[in-house]
């Protein structure tokens, strides 16, 4: 969450420097310096069945704005890094920092037309956070993408270098990109652009997509990637051999590796697996601890 201890030497606008890193944390980004070379890939299938009978009830009292599965995730993914904050970390410039603060983010398609715009949305966690504020601050988010007159400012800011002559605009993209390895990207960038948050969420089951997984970049800090695919009815059988169909949904994740051991992100994929199978958890604050 928001730090407000006083920068040091070395920190960044978004991110404080690790500086009590064990011997082998401090030699793999040296080694492994680039996030698109350290992807690792994990796949998980949530049960639908408590959600779905959870957001029924929830939204016969917020009809106006549903609750769906995508607040659901949000709030469950905000909550899970927030317990596990080694998955807000990030690598740069072969340094490892602790982000300020959670974020997510996700493309927003303003009309399901192949011609249609898209508008980019950040939603930013908090210690206090729960799904009702976390729903809440989303409806916002998603009418401003909708509403076809505006574009969000990261959209802005790429048309500006598409008016450019080409190579002024290619000179200039060059130049941010060095100022972003040593942490000197200006401000509003880090604020608006997808790849500075936290994690970046795609729901391909709103397009009617399987779940896959999405590459990582080398631009910004983002170490999560999140897709979500498209819910389907499934077997799931009991010790007996009997069995039930269950809707099912299946998460694919992409994670920079070098955060934590294998042993850190096992548990942290049972956790967020509690909370999508358990959302009435996610009515607690982000940050209070529950057992998994």
């Amino acid at each position: 969450m928001e730090k407000t201890t006083k920068r040091r030497f070395g920190d960044r606008k978004d991110g404080v420097l690790l500086r009590d890193l064990d011997g082998m944390h401090f030699i793999t980004p040296i080694i492994y310096p680039n996030r698109c070379d350290n992807e690792a890939y994990l796949s998980e299938t949530i049960d639908l069945t408590n959600m779905n009978a959870y957001l029924e009830k929830k939204n016969a009292e917020h009809p106006d704005f549903p609750y769906t599965m995508f607040h659901v995730i949000v709030a469950a993914l905000i909550k899970t890094i927030t317990l596990r904050p080694k998955m807000n970390r990030f690598i740069a410039n072969k340094n490892f920092y602790q982000r300020n603060g959670v974020s997510a983010s996700f493309v927003v398609k303003k009309q399901f037309a192949d011609e249609a715009a898209e508008a980019l949305a950040v939603v930013r966690g908090k210690d206090e956070s729960t799904l009702d504020t976390i729903h809440e601050d989303l409806r916002h988010q998603i009418m401003d993408c909708k509403d076809m007159t505006k574009t969000d400012t990261s959209t802005d800011f790429m048309d500006i270098f598409n008016r450019m002559p080409r190579f002024l605009g290619k000179f200039i993209v060059w130049l941010l990109t060095r100022l972003d390895i040593h942490g000197w990207i200006p401000a509003s960038i880090i604020e608006t652009d997808p790849y500075y948050c936290t994690v970046v969420i795609s729901n391909l089951g709103s397009i009617k997509l399987h779940s896959g997984y999405h590459h990582l970049t080398n631009w910004g800090t983002c170490s999560v990637f999140c897709i979500i695919g498209e819910k389907s009815l499934r077997p799931v059988f009991k010790a007996d051999g009997t069995y039930e169909m269950h809707e099912m949904l299946d998460l694919g994740l992409t994670i920079d590796e070098r955060l934590a051991d294998g042993y850190y992100y096992s548990k942290t994929i049972k956790l967020l697996r509690k909370l999508l199978e358990n959302p009435e958890l996610l009515e607690t604050p982000a940050n209070q601890e529950i057992e998994y």
